[in-house]
């Protein structure tokens, strides 16, 4: 089984309602409208179908349209998600969403916090040959605000986990923006840091104590593991800021799904999706627009980020 979480960076649909950033807002002179849209609708579908996983999970999707465009889209190149959720409760400028090949039991949102600072988590379970797997779709806030922010997400994710149980199956995946040991980088970062040096995803999701590779993860209560201990250190990238390489998407699992019992992660089967053809130069060939104002768009692109895929085995 194929979990994948790629932030697609601003699928916004062409209907206006005002939230929109302003080089979104529909047949302007910013040029989204409907040839540009079906562009990055088509560039996008092409990696979502080249990686096929059977559960992915989005970030930067602005609306239940834009959601269900992509899908048809994806189908149009033969791949079908029969099950599709939205994050839409809360009217934020971009939301997460899931495709799945497999049904739901449920799904439901998890209010951070009511502003429209914070978006929403999208939570859903499956049942799979019997067994329970919880995924939580997270998509913090970015570096533009301090780790006290990302921090309040990360207690909200930890919440949740303390009331589904610890020992379940449990999996984390989005764009936290946070490197997988944050708490290091984060040390030189002093506009970040109004935490003292506490970091959401390393310390409220106790992701610190466990930097192994996952055969030798040894059972700590309460810890959660990281997937990329599990590949070489120059392969734990999904996006390049100024020339550095970050792990800003995370997929993040509970101890339960180490254990190699009834469905469990596949040891070095964590990567990101890195075709050539997603790279310019040394960088992401991420979505086209000028840098002059009023921002346009090129037609030409597809995301800033990388996703990334990892494999489970169901017994």
């Amino acid at each position: 089984m194929k979990i994948a979480t790629y932030n697609i960076e601003n699928l916004f649909d062409l209907k206006k309602n005002g939230h929109e950033y302003s080089e979104y807002i529909p047949n302007t002179k910013s040029n989204w409208n409907r040839r540009n849209y079906k562009i990055k609708l088509n560039n996008i579908s092409k990696v979502i179908k080249e990686i096929n996983a059977d559960i992915i999970a989005l970030q930067e999707i602005e609306s239940l349209q834009a959601l269900k465009d992509l899908r048809y889209a994806l189908k149009e190149k033969g791949l079908y998600y029969q099950y599709y959720k939205i994050a839409n409760k809360k009217n934020t400028t971009t939301k997460v969403a899931i495709l799945s090949k497999i049904p739901f039991t449920y799904t439901k949102e998890l209010s951070v916090n009511p502003t429209y600072r914070y978006r929403n988590i999208l939570e859903a379970k499956f049942k799979i040959n019997n067994q329970d797997l919880y995924l939580l779709v997270n998509h913090w806030k970015s570096k533009a605000g301090p780790e006290s922010m990302r921090i309040a997400s990360a207690k909200r994710v930890r919440k949740r986990i303390k009331e589904i149980g610890e020992d379940k199956n449990i999996i984390l995946l989005g764009d936290f923006n946070s490197d997988y040991e944050e708490y290091k980088k984060f040390k030189r970062k002093r506009k970040h840091n109004d935490t003292g040096g506490k970091t959401g995803i390393n310390h409220v999701l106790h992701t610190k104590n466990q930097t192994t590779k996952a055969s030798q993860v040894k059972y700590e209560k309460e810890s959660l593991y990281n997937l990329w201990y599990d590949t070489n250190e120059e392969n734990r990238y999904t996006y390049i800021y100024r020339g550095k390489k970050e792990a800003l998407d995370n997929i993040i699992v509970s101890q339960s799904l180490l254990e190699q019992k009834n469905i469990y992660y596949k040891y070095d089967s964590i990567s990101s999706y890195s075709p050539k053809y997603l790279f310019k130069g040394k960088n992401i060939y991420r979505w086209q627009t000028t840098w002059k104002k009023p921002r346009k768009h090129k037609g030409k692109g597809y995301s800033d980020h990388l996703a990334v895929t990892a494999e489970f085995i169901v017994k």
